[in-house]
């Protein structure tokens, strides 16, 4: 018995040693990296802030009877700066980030106009809207720079006009209302180790306006006068605000 027992044991030894011979190693895969969570840029927005914008106006007198220029174009400019409000909301889509907007400027953004070239006055521009579309790319978790365009509206108030500058007016061009269209490229900066949720933007901004009649009236009487002067006017602004997203901190996994 004890030699079979002592058989048996050292075929199973035998046994084993061959198994464990024929086996390959054990190999080790390494795990794939996983992409660490950032915060989502999903949400809704509120903003403030201010900046400076330059036109130029295009603008030329005709004749209200026959519809003829009665002089050459002139072209003048003003400066200023403005306060702006914004509320928006974006979607992020890995590392893509679309939204919508709108916005609104208060505005202080004067100089000179002039229907001839002896004939000037100073026109404002006292308020601004816009709505429109953005769409980004983070180049950092925390960083958005990103492209915008879309429909834009602005009030120039009435301007009184006197004849080289003078201080008696002689003729008053009617305000106007017009729309046009903008584009514009900024970037967005999370400060969340100031505040979570808190950001910091800033973009340029070119808007153009749809051609706009002045009808030209009397100082004096305040009648309609025989002409109304045409202005073209296009704009450069540079806004910068200070965002809040109600949502940030949100986890989102994306890969950079």
């Amino acid at each position: 018995m004890k030699k079979i027992v002592l058989a048996l044991t050292a075929v199973a030894a035998m046994t084993g040693s061959a198994l464990a011979a024929d086996m390959a190693p054990r190999t080790y895969a390494k795990a794939p990296p996983v992409a660490a969570p950032v915060a989502n840029w999903t949400g809704c927005y509120v903003g403030a802030g201010g900046g400076g914008a330059m036109t130029n106006n295009d603008g030329l007198l005709v004749d209200s009877v026959t519809g003829l220029p009665l002089t050459n174009n002139v072209t003048s400019g003003a400066r200023g700066w403005f306060g702006t409000v914004q509320l928006g909301c974006d979607y992020q889509f890995q590392n893509w980030v679309v939204g919508a907007f709108g916005d609104y400027d208060f505005m202080d953004v004067r100089g000179d106009t002039g229907v001839f070239p002896v004939a000037t006055g100073l026109q404002k521009q006292d308020y601004q809207w816009a709505v429109g579309a953005r769409v980004g790319y983070l180049v950092l978790p925390q960083l958005l720079t990103y492209i915008s365009g879309g429909y834009t509206q602005s009030h120039w108030k009435s301007t009184n006009l006197s004849f080289f500058g003078g201080a008696t007016p002689f003729a008053t061009m009617s305000g106007f209302t017009k729309g046009g269209w903008f584009v514009g490229t900024g970037d967005e900066y999370a400060l969340t180790s100031f505040l979570p949720g808190l950001f910091w933007k800033t973009e340029y901004r070119y808007s153009e306006f749809d051609r706009a009649d002045a009808q030209l009236f009397d100082f004096a009487t305040g009648l309609p006068a025989p002409g109304f002067a045409t202005n073209k006017v296009r704009e450069h602004s540079v806004r910068s605000e200070l965002v809040y997203r109600f949502n940030w901190g949100a986890p989102l996994v994306a890969k950079y």
